[in-house]
């Protein structure tokens, strides 16, 4: 049986709407920023625009499973989603694709031209992307990366009034996707091994010590890039106080459980659900955002200006 609306919703990949949290990024820090009046009024808009990203990279990942509809037929997992399992037909899911991201687009200028030009780059890269540089090997990480430093930027654009956001919290945004994609990269090495090139030519051209040590150097520096954001001058002068430091802790700890995960445990293929179902990332998640909200409640009510 065929097009089944449980078929089509997996085909959307409803599962890595996940990584469009990073749209929201720019507003939670901008409330803890002290030279900003951010009204909470200015949720809306960036929750829509991270809806709006949501519908774009749906609409992306359908063409991408298109494309990829023989190759991820070899693929252990890959083989069970609703397109390359023949669950859902191609001109359907192709219309809702280009119905999707023609939706995200029309609302992207709705919201503001700014956050509609980051996210007609955003679906323009992506294309290039599916049908050119994903099978360029290091490149195509990059890319990956550069998309999450789009999202960050488009939450910041997406604002009634369009903030400006740090350069090393774009940066840091950069490195983590870096460092996920990377992982990513090495489960995929490891898991295809006899089959890579069938599913993914450019698996051909990684080395897994290559990326092995591309892993603990992109790791380390996202670690020292929090860590100068948050002890930064302006950062400290923006926030009011040193305090932010006290969440590097947790991102130490976030990014050495996920190598725990990664090398312990062959994760890292799903980074997604990897983030969603273990315990103690989740707890060590949730840690740092309560801490991160106490920080700034402090900040706002209960210390001077600097």
């Amino acid at each position: 049986m065929m097009n089944r609306p449980q078929d089509i919703l997996q085909a959307l990949r409803p599962n890595q709407w996940t990584k469009n949290i990073v749209v929201l990024a720019a507003f939670f820090f901008a409330l803890g920023d002290r030279s900003l009046s951010i009204p909470l009024s200015s949720f809306y808009p960036v929750l829509l625009a991270t809806v709006f990203f949501c519908f774009a990279s749906s609409g992306i990942y359908i063409i991408n499973d298109i494309k990829d509809l023989e190759a991820d037929r070899v693929h252990p997992v890959k083989k069970h989603r609703a397109i390359a399992a023949g669950r859902v037909s191609i001109p359907l899911i192709t219309f809702i694709s280009f119905f999707l991201m023609g939706v995200a687009l029309a609302g992207a200028f709705w919201i503001s031209r700014p956050f509609a030009l980051i996210l007609s780059i955003y679906v323009s890269l992506q294309f290039i992307y599916t049908f050119w540089l994903k099978e360029i090997a290091l490149v195509d990480v990059f890319i990956i990366a550069l998309g999450f430093v789009l999202r960050a930027a488009g939450g910041g654009l997406a604002m009634p009034v369009p903030i400006p956001i740090s350069p090393w919290l774009l940066l840091c945004a950069f490195l983590l996707a870096l460092f996920l994609a990377l992982c990513k990269r090495r489960h995929e090495k490891i898991l295809m091994v006899g089959a890579a090139v069938s599913h993914r030519a450019n698996l051909e051209f990684y080395d897994t010590k290559l990326l092995d040590q591309l892993i603990a150097i992109v790791g380390a520096t996202t670690i020292v890039s929090y860590a100068i954001y948050t002890l930064s001058t302006e950062t400290v002068h923006k926030f009011g106080t040193p305090l932010l430091a006290v969440t590097i802790p947790f991102v130490m700890f976030g990014i050495f459980r996920y190598l725990d995960l990664v090398y312990r445990k062959e994760g890292g293929g799903r980074p997604e659900k990897t983030l969603l179902t273990d315990i103690i990332l989740i707890v060590d998640l949730c840690l740092f955002s309560l801490c991160l909200l106490g920080i700034f409640v402090y900040t706002r009510h209960f210390t001077p200006h600097l």
